[in-house]
């Protein structure tokens, strides 16, 4: 493989020689003296290769295959309207949690992510008015993998705390799902107004603080909810 790097590290980890492939892939490298080394080989689109070799007082013949390395091509789609989800936020992270690559999707929903190493990662997706998406991705050794994405629409819930009939400013309102679980924290603004966004629907329970506490239980459909209004009072 023309143009393939090859390097010669030592036992103590310096590097003991390094060659350039030539035309025909061939390459030379020559060694300080004999002894254990690892070899390692690596070109542009191609997985890196490391291997250790004995090197005697005789020319040592080395075969090196590299693999090609991956891709990753997909679509990202509301899970609404099937519309292509424009400038959505990919990522791409190993099982470590690194990251690998990121990019954006096109007009058409479309991203694409090259130089994969075969394995499994994992695939993040992010866009805004959309709940965040993750999913394992199985990439092949050769070719390129193809997913389609759909983010689920997030919903949102908007409305005002008011203490005796007046706005309440900087009230504590706490958005609790079906388990109890806190979902979300929030505090009113000088006009007694909140808001809770990118929610999934379903079950939540609705919780100011500022007079005594006062809690609320409602369902938050697909559209949202504006308007959930909360009057606190001083207990008699």
């Amino acid at each position: 493989m023309t143009g393939a790097a090859v390097t010669l590290i030592s036992p103590d980890g310096r590097q003991a020689g390094r060659a350039v492939a030539h035309a025909d892939g061939s390459y030379r490298v020559r060694a300080p003296g004999a002894g254990s080394y690892v070899l390692i080989a690596s070109a542009d689109g191609h997985q890196p290769q490391a291997s250790t070799i004995a090197v005697t007082g005789t020319a040592v013949s080395y075969d090196i295959l590299l693999g090609g390395m991956s891709g990753l091509v997909g679509v990202v789609r509301s899970a609404g309207s099937g519309a292509p989800v424009a400038d959505a936020v990919v990522i791409a992270t190993d099982v470590r949690g690194d990251v690998l690559a990121t990019g954006r999707t096109d007009v058409r929903g479309g991203f694409s992510i090259t130089e994969l190493v075969p394995g499994t990662l994992t695939l993040a997706v992010n866009s805004a008015g959309h709940r965040p998406y993750a999913t394992p991705v199985e990439i092949g050794a050769t070719g390129v993998t193809s997913v389609e994405v759909a983010l689920r629409p997030g919903v949102h819930m908007r409305g005002t705390v008011r203490g005796a009939g007046t706005p309440l400013s900087g009230a504590r309102v706490t958005l609790l799902d079906a388990a109890g679980n806190t979902v979300a924290t929030t505090t009113t603004g000088p006009d007694g107004a909140y808001a809770f966004a990118d929610l999934d629907g379903g079950a939540y329970t609705v919780i100011a603080t500022g007079y005594p506490p006062k809690a609320t239980g409602l369902t938050v459909p697909d559209g949202g909810i504006d308007g959930h209004d909360i009057d606190l009072a001083h207990g008699d």
